[in-house]
């Protein structure tokens, strides 16, 4: 099954689209996008993109973060360092804008969008949602969906002193990381990742790139934004568009913990609101990608045939 990566800049921001399946779509054609969680990097997803396109046989894009990745050497991180700075195109209102400008730009009009969310992008597709009512979105599913209360989760307690006042004493160990050959690197990531013990091979690659420094630079610096930006969840537009929503929450995620999933269930009993049964971490990524996958293709697979 043929995978493309193609980059560009979006926003004035270097970004990668990888993409599985039609890598052209025609008019009216269903796309599912997908938006990452953070770090952004869409090499993560690949193999949940396809397994979900070898079951739907539908086109699978993801769509990095602006700046969530490794360009090729000629290509740099913005397009204009002061524009971008300007627009804060690296903050998460900077990268709601940019997959806005992505679908304007880069998706045909009149394409129907089936948007997966992870974590953050949880949050992004909601904005963007209600942003832009135009968009022909016939689903959205909501993966470990981090919309509200993030600084005040058991994980995020922990992580807002380190993303918020602490991030810049964590850029001299990314630089020296970054001077790593390409070999000690991938030893030292098989080290970490030790402990994950169906770790997916697909996510080794993605994880060098975060030894790049600039990516984990912009990783931390949304970070910082999501703790004190993501509070109180968007209710009205969660109501609005209740029947093309799927949220799927852990049963052991620190970033929205069961409470969160048993407030949106009384908040709204009329949802399709699930509470994962399997054990499955927020970063499922790791080693759950094509059983998620399984999972979601389930659940959408009747509102494609429309």
């Amino acid at each position: 099954m043929e995978t493309q990566s193609e980059f560009f800049f979006c926003s004035g921001a270097a970004t990668e689209v990888l993409k599985v399946g039609s890598s052209q779509l025609s008019r009216e054609e269903v796309l599912l996008l997908l938006i990452p969680g953070n770090p952004g990097v869409v090499g993560f997803y690949e193999s949940f993109m396809r397994t979900l396109h070898g079951m739907l046989g539908r086109p699978v894009w993801a769509v990095s973060h602006g700046g969530h990745c490794t360009p090729p050497d000629a290509m740099d991180l913005v397009e204009d360092g002061a524009a971008a700075a300007r627009r804060d195109v690296f903050g998460l209102d900077g990268q709601i804008q940019h997959k806005l400008a992505f679908i304007r730009d880069r998706v045909p009009r009149g394409t129907r969008l089936v948007l997966v969310g992870h974590s953050i992008g949880c949050y992004m597709i909601l904005e963007m949602m209600r942003r832009s009512p135009e968009l022909e979105v016939l689903k959205a599913v909501l993966l470990f969906p981090t919309i509200e209360r993030m600084a005040q989760s058991p994980q995020g307690k922990v992580m807002t002193p380190m993303l918020c006042q602490l991030r810049y004493l964590a850029y001299l160990p990314l630089f020296l990381l970054s001077l790593l050959p390409q070999r000690v690197a991938t030893l030292l990531v098989r080290l970490v990742l030790r402990g994950v013990p169906a770790l997916d091979p697909c996510v080794l690659r993605p994880v060098l790139q975060l030894f790049s420094g600039d990516c984990t630079v912009n990783s931390m610096y949304l970070g910082g934004q999501e703790m004190r930006m993501v509070q109180e969840r968007d209710n009205v537009t969660i109501q609005k568009y209740l029947d093309r929503l799927i949220f799927y929450y852990g049963a052991t995620d620190h970033w929205c913990p069961v409470s969160y999933f048993q407030d949106m269930r009384r908040d709204f009993p009329h949802g399709d609101i699930r509470l994962c049964e399997r054990g499955i971490r927020h970063a499922f990524v790791l080693d759950a990608g094509q059983e998620v996958a399984q999972m979601v293709a389930a659940w959408i697979g009747g509102s494609l045939s429309a």
